[in-house]
């Protein structure tokens, strides 16, 4: 097994773009010939749209366009941008008189670390999807939909860190398999190797961690009208050929990579989302892949943390001084 990066996965296009003043933006993953996908929701509180057309039993067989985005559920109008370049491109679902894009999106809520009225919009989508197209720019950190992604913030905004969107992938003889993922936990990060806490909340003092779990336990009375301002939404992206219900089995799968590297985790107050994408015909055994897949999950987590930058006021893993 070999470390690739997630854009040596070949038949997928990543594009992303973000308003750094605002700390929103959105990134586009793109198959124009039409992808296979599934899904599974573990968070109480997602933000999505077209999530339905990945069920099994819909009628739709491919997909053309993944969008992860900023703006909770203000920011699923960058879907509309995205539609609009593909039609444009002549991407999509032939209906005779036009190509209808199928185009599903998940968002995080980062509206409480930027400017709150400004969301990712077609005007976004538009231009993270011709980027994708015609000059793909995916990066690890501070980008895209990982702009105003933050962890570890059940004790307040006060007191959590700066987190973003990270990548990881590996090759297995001609099997490949990566990660996308923006992390915005409520809960706190741990390296899923060693158990070390890596990112989350901090403590008063900013010298050391809080722990999350521990705080929770502490207040175990029933809270009514909770706000949902977390969520971690990842795709997974493999050239192995599977079917939509065979995908959101490894979906379903890949959630354990957030189980071991996020505590808590799918709470009523996250979203947490992962998409699994099949952009390719190699032939693999979907528990092997499922199992890969929460490997590389965990991994790219552990990549968003490390790659993230301090900003807004918001520090972030490399700039801890304990």
């Amino acid at each position: 097994m070999k470390k690739i990066a997630v854009a040596d996965i070949e038949n997928i296009r990543i594009g992303q773009t973000e308003n750094k003043d605002a700390a929103t933006g959105c990134t586009v993953l793109i198959c124009p010939k039409g992808m296979r996908a599934g899904l599974d929701i573990r968070g109480g509180g997602p933000a999505s749209r077209e999530t339905a057309l990945l069920d099994p039993l819909m009628e739709a067989q491919i997909i053309h366009a993944v969008v992860l985005g900023g703006g909770s559920a203000f920011g699923l109008n960058a879907a509309g941008g995205v539609m609009q370049l593909l039609e444009e491109r002549g991407i999509g679902l032939d209906v005779g008189i036009t190509k209808v894009p199928l185009v599903v999106q998940s968002d995080i809520f980062d509206l409480t670390v930027g400017d709150s009225k400004v969301r990712p919009d077609s005007i976004m989508g538009r231009e993270a999807a011709r980027l994708a197209l015609d000059a793909p720019n995916y990066r690890d950190g501070n980008y895209g939909a990982g702009c105003g992604a933050t962890v570890g913030k059940f004790g307040g905004m006060e007191n959590c860190m700066k987190s973003g969107i990270g990548s990881y992938a590996v090759q297995i003889g001609e099997l490949k398999i990566g990660a996308v993922a923006v992390l915005n936990a409520a809960g706190d990060v741990f390296d899923h190797k060693t158990a070390k806490k890596i990112a989350g909340m901090l403590a008063p003092d900013k010298k050391g961690f809080a722990d999350a779990s521990e705080l929770i336990a502490q207040h175990i009375s029933p809270v009514g009208n909770k706000f949902t301002e977390n969520t971690t939404i990842s795709a997974i992206i493999t050239n192995a050929e599977f079917n939509k219900a065979e995908l959101c089995k490894i979906a379903g799968m890949a959630h354990d990579g957030y189980a071991r590297s996020i505590s808590p985790v799918h709470t009523s107050v996250d979203g947490d989302s992962i998409y699994a994408l099949s952009v390719g015909n190699i032939k693999a055994d979907k528990d092997a892949v499922g199992i890969l897949a929460a490997e590389v999950v965990s991994e790219a987590l552990k990549c968003a943390v490390y790659s993230a930058q301090t900003a807004y006021g918001i520090i972030a893993a490399q700039d801890l001084s304990f």
